[in-house]
């Protein structure tokens, strides 16, 4: 029922043209075109969402926007580098594991535009650190061709059958949820540690490949008929490879691990205000809906990715949300394990 009323209130909002959620303050818009630039420190792809975003917003402020894309940990590396040497150069980063990493470092901006107000509570730092701006949801995913629709596993539980054993594969690195450590974290949560930890035990017994490499390219190989199913992709990843005419699909088994890519202002930021615009600019509505043109899944609960299936409705698809804190303090248990378990 909160959740109806705020919608509908947003609603209204939009139609009226009302507060943070249409435009950043006037004020904010005239410091930040007196800088003329921002930095940006980024984790997703350029071609796919980064140029046309630094595109559509000097085109409507007039600001330039330059951009670095590294991974999580690399863009992370690179801000406590410049930091240590005196020369901020980022005025904004982004990633699933970076906000979490600089909090530690005290190297992040305690600042929040007004556009993520309307954000549901997860999707916000409660400390002031970060807003989220996407969202990743890890399920499983399958080659139809091997396995014809209707046949595939749709639960942990079905994971289990005998008929699935040496089927299976997954990412094997460390460090990322999209992969075992993950897994395994959305096991444990899902079940507590004794049931978890018993499951676990008898899924190592599926003899599970792991492969060293990212979760778009283990669902390239279950693609390539290398695998019939892969477990921790990024869901909407099958989507876009159906949609380009290959034989992938994903399963929404209950319940999936959903993470954030999160924004935040970078301490010491060299063009403050540039990059409290780019901010905001991300979580707006016009931002949010260059997250849903370019594939991507929007955290704006009004604003629903091409395929509305893919984000979790919290009754026929759920999801265990976790915040980069938790994910940066968590992953190396969940990588041990998985190592130790399943191999």
């Amino acid at each position: 029922m909160i959740m109806s009323r705020e919608i509908s209130a947003l609603t209204l909002c939009g139609a009226l043209l009302c507060g943070g959620a249409q435009a950043a303050d006037q004020a904010l818009i005239e410091a930040a075109k007196k800088e003329g630039q921002a930095t940006w420190y980024t984790t997703q792809i350029i071609n796919q969402f980064v140029a046309p975003v630094a595109k559509a917003f000097e085109a409507k402020y007039g600001v330039r926007i330059t951009y670095v894309r590294a991974d999580a940990a690399e863009v992370a590396l690179r801000v406590m580098n410049e930091a240590r040497a005196g020369k901020v150069q980022a005025d904004v980063f982004d990633g699933t594991l970076t906000s979490a990493a600089l909090k530690k470092e005290k190297l992040v901006a305690q600042w929040i535009p007004d556009s993520a107000k309307r954000l549901p509570k997860q999707y916000v730092d409660a400390e002031g650190y970060w807003a989220a701006t996407n969202l990743y949801v890890l399920t499983p995913g399958f080659n139809t061709s091997l396995v014809p629709k209707g046949t595939e596993p749709r639960s942990l539980q079905d994971l289990l059958d005998p008929k699935w054993k040496g089927k299976l594969v997954w990412s094997s690195s460390a460090g990322s949820a999209s992969g075992a450590p993950g897994f395994v974290g959305l096991v444990l949560n899902e079940m507590g540690d004794e049931k978890g930890m018993a499951y676990l035990r008898e899924l190592s017994k599926q003899n599970i490949a792991g492969v060293p490499m990212a979760a778009r390219q283990v669902l390239d190989q279950v693609i390539a008929g290398e695998y019939p199913i892969a477990l921790q992709i990024f869901n909407n990843h099958a989507v876009i490879s159906a949609a380009q005419g290959a034989p992938s699909a994903w399963i929404p088994v209950n319940p999936a691990l959903a993470t954030l890519s999160v924004a935040s202002l970078a301490k010491g930021a060299p063009h403050e205000n540039a990059g409290k615009l780019l901010l905001d600019f991300l979580v707006s509505e016009d931002g949010q809906k260059m997250f849903r043109d370019a594939d991507y899944m929007p955290v704006d609960p009004n604003i629903a990715p091409k395929d509305p299936s893919l984000r979790p409705d919290g009754e026929k698809f759920r999801a265990i949300y976790v915040t980069p804190e938790v994910l940066e303090s968590t992953i190396p248990k969940w990588a041990a394990i998985a190592k130790d378990l399943v191999r």
